[in-house]
């Protein structure tokens, strides 16, 4: 019995939650209501110190308006309406009429939509968190206030030793909800989470008659070109705006120097003049403010991340240690984070696919001044219009340049990923260079149908050194990936394509896997998803006592990918190594020289045209890569980017995992049953729910579909209509250079997945029609090979 903390101490516990704002006291209180016995929540100070107390009051459902007050917004609410219809979310766009109706205040002179949210409004967070604590403890968690966690330290069998004054619990897992003390919590074990504190500023203004009139509550306004939020507060107003990237205050001295130790409930200094011309524009869209007297300004500290998303869910690099952090918005988002991490937590895999929230996305590469930079570009970004094909440019690049970066650096787009600069496009006199983003094709369209082209019918060469490089050895490597992998392993020289999946039979990554020699493997996944995937990996070591090292070799290793027909005669007058039809096969691999430097070369392309991936040292890359361009001259060769090797790959059938498969698709319905080897002796992870995926049948498919559009093309997450209904969704699409019309992967239930089957996709609020239609629409080069051979025969 503690007598300080006035109740029985625990020395043990199966969940440790370090943290008692919203999102900490609803873990405890979704993971306690899912049968969880031993759940403890430690608190520093008290319940909703830190963030969540100062967040704006009140326990309220009147809807919310996003308003579009020019063009470019009102397209911005057509993209987003394609993407919530396929979703179950009451959101409408609605016009003037009906803002005016709901917000009867407003200056109606600029606004031309909005888009409505009915179910929206705000809560007062004292008492949601305090409800949420009683639960938690009506359910059997136990909540520490006043305990404030001195150490972390790990026990050899993947437990935490949690240490407090009060004495130490040995935890089975450990979660970091700790809000804007998370990086103290992380540097513990040794890490440094990219999260820094904002100040954040609202106003209260005293009555406004007008206000106090009203027969109905005031729905919630978010003026988008304003760049605030302003909703009734009793008979007043409440706003509070995001400042341009300039003006805002980041809390950087509490990211070099941690937080002040007994910062809890107290607030920053506000500023009036920091936020002038956004009040200005707050009293244009509602004249009343004008009039109204200012009770209160409150400057409080919200956590960002470098994208402004949170961070949810196990950390890659050491066992049981979990996070739910980074909220610039902890209350709207405590609940649904609660139930999603206990679900994973409970189950072994999360309930749904959010890589965009997996803290393993951020590395080492996310310094002090990158994550400054990016939580200042955030901050000021939260109101700019989301275009597709978004990029942000603060903090780049980072140290994770590839070797030919300094050479492919201004001759085009680049694209950001994951810490890289990977180019997207090139450009040639008289292109319209630069980033110029838009919701209909734009400056880059003609010169990725140009990279196309170069690809299909010459050679191109595109720097593909982001990919997540393994090195997987030991006595237990083939035994570890039969158990990781629904495929068989390639045999030594050779390479396959391979896919882990979760136990409920859902893809959680593609990995294209090569035995180098006996034992000896190289594991290679997308650039976003290399932690993601790693994480899952030594998970799986570390729960079956394999004998196996696993090294992280993405920085050492720099990858070229050649493709086009003339490929191989650029690279056979760089090596004496046979690079011919029989000399060097399809998904085959070889140890070469490359003009004088040691090359791993695999005859595997993503575009599906004849090419090889080149894997060297990073500090060799430039010199391979000079050469080959030096060799090609006569065989056209120039530079290719993402944009085209995605257009490509989309004629050749090719899925993607993030798109068409992920932690919410099976591979059955994803057309991966090839790469599927059910029949395999090994017992792989996800085995036995296939099997009876299998027996059951399928109720949807991926499909492969030609859109009949205009000046816009479809990217993924788009609606799927059939006569009136909503049936399905795109996952990914592009504009096919090679047959001149746009195409899509979209999921829809079997009985319109037969060819020729008419349905339509929206693109911007306008419905346009497409039709199921055989796929690949151009075969790979190793098909078309094939089948010659065949014809030939034949003849």
């Amino acid at each position: 019995w503690d007598i300080f903390l006035g109740k029985r101490w625990k020395d043990t516990a199966e969940t440790v939650i370090i943290g008692g704002g919203c999102v900490g006291v609803s873990l405890a209180y979704h993971l306690a209501k899912a049968g969880m016995k031993d759940v403890v929540l430690l608190e520093k100070t008290e319940l909703t110190a830190g963030s969540t107390w100062h967040a704006v009051m009140g326990l309220h459902q009147p809807g919310s308006i996003r308003i579009a007050s020019t063009p470019i917004r009102v397209d911005e609410m057509k993209y987003q309406m394609t993407r919530t219809h396929w979703h179950v979310t009451e959101q409408y766009l609605i016009g003037p009429e009906k803002i005016q109706e709901l917000f009867p205040l407003l200056n109606m002179d600029k606004v031309l939509a909005g888009l409505y949210t009915p179910g929206d409004g705000h809560i007062d967070p004292y008492s949601l968190t305090m409800a949420l604590a009683a639960g938690a403890r009506m359910y059997g968690a136990q909540i520490y206030n006043n305990a404030p966690v001195t150490s972390l330290e790990p026990t050899s069998d993947g437990k935490w030793d949690v240490q407090t004054s009060h004495g130490t619990i040995r935890a089975n897992r450990i979660v970091n909800t700790a809000g804007f003390w998370a990086r103290e919590v992380g540097k513990m074990i040794g890490f440094e989470h990219p999260t820094i504190p904002v100040h954040h500023q609202y106003i209260v203004t005293a009555t406004i008659p007008e206000v106090k009139a009203l027969k109905e509550e005031l729905a919630v306004i978010r003026d988008l070109e304003g760049s605030y939020y302003l909703r009734q507060e009793r008979d007043g107003l409440l706003f509070g705006p995001y400042e341009k990237m300039e003006k805002m205050v980041l809390q950087d001295s509490w990211v070099r120097d941690g937080v002040p130790p007994g910062f809890g409930k107290e607030l920053f200094e506000s500023d009036l003049d920091r936020i002038m011309e956004h009040v200005e524009k707050a009293m244009e869209m509602v004249p009343v403010l004008k009039k109204a007297d200012i009770i209160n300004i409150v400057s409080g500290p919200i956590t960002y991340t470098p994208d402004l998303l949170p961070m949810v869910g196990p950390h890659c690099g050491v066992r049981n240690y979990w996070t739910a952090i980074g909220f610039g918005y902890g209350i709207i988002h405590a609940g649904g984070i609660g139930k999603f991490l206990s679900e994973w937590i409970t189950n072994g895999e999360p309930p749904y696919d959010l890589i965009e929230c997996d803290p393993n996305r951020y590395g080492k590469w996310t310094d002090v001044p990158f994550i400054c930079a990016k939580a200042r570009e955030s901050y000021g970004f939260n109101n700019v219009v989301g275009y597709p094909k978004e990029e942000r440019f603060a903090g780049r690049p980072t140290c994770r340049t590839s070797g030919v970066y300094e050479l492919l650096k201004d001759k085009g787009s680049m694209g950001f990923h994951a810490g890289w600069e990977q180019p997207h496009w090139f450009y040639k006199p008289g292109d319209d260079i630069g980033y110029k983003p838009s919701f209909q094709r734009t400056n880059w369209f003609g010169p990725v149908g140009r990279e196309c082209k170069l690809v299909m019918e010459k050679v191109g060469v595109i720097d593909l050194t982001p990919f997540g490089k393994f090195i997987v050895k030991g006595k237990d490597s083939h035994k570890l990936l039969d158990r990781l992998f629904a495929n068989t392993m390639p045999k030594v020289g050779m390479t396959n394509i391979s896919h882990m999946l979760t136990p409920s039979g859902k893809v959680y990554a593609e990995v294209t896997i090569t035995q180098l020699a006996p034992g000896r493997f190289l594991l290679v996944t997308g650039s976003g998803s290399e932690l993601h995937d790693l994480r899952w990996i030594e998970t799986e070591v570390a729960q079956g006592g394999y004998d196996v090292d696993i090294t992280n070799v993405t920085e050492d290793i720099g990858v070229l990918g050649i493709a086009g027909p003339n490929s191989r005669k650029v690279l056979q007058k760089l090596t004496n190594e046979d690079m011919s039809e029989a000399g060097f096969k399809f998904l085959h691999c070889k140890s070469i020289q490359l003009a004088g430097k040691p090359v791993r070369a695999i005859r595997i392309s993503y575009t599906g045209e004849l090419g090889w991936e080149l894997y060297t040292d990073q500090k060799d890359l430039a010199a391979v890569y000079l050469a080959m361009m030096e060799a090609g001259k006569d065989e056209g060769i120039d530079n290719f980017g993402t944009y085209a090797m995605a257009s490509l790959r989309l004629e050749k059938g090719f899925r993607g995992w993030g798109a068409e498969m992920n932690c919410d698709t099976n591979p059955l319905e994803a057309g991966l049953d090839y790469f599927i080897k059910l029949n395999k002796p090994a017992d792989f992870i996800g085995k036995a729910a296939l099997q009876e995926i299998k027996a059951k049948g399928l109720n949807r498919k991926l499909s492969y579909i030609a859109v009949n559009t205009d000046d816009i093309d479809p990217e993924g997450n788009e609606t799927v209509w059939y006569n009136g209904k909503v049936v399905g969704n795109t996952t990914s699409g592009a504009y096919s250079y090679s047959s001149q019309q746009s195409l899509a992967f979209a999921y829809l239930p079997l009985e319109l997945s037969t060819l020729g089957q008419k349905v339509e996709v929206e693109l911007l609020g306008k419905k346009y029609p497409a039709n199921v239609i055989q796929e690949p629409l151009i075969h790979t080069e190793p098909t078309r090979t094939r089948l010659q051979k065949k014809a030939q025969s034949k003849a």
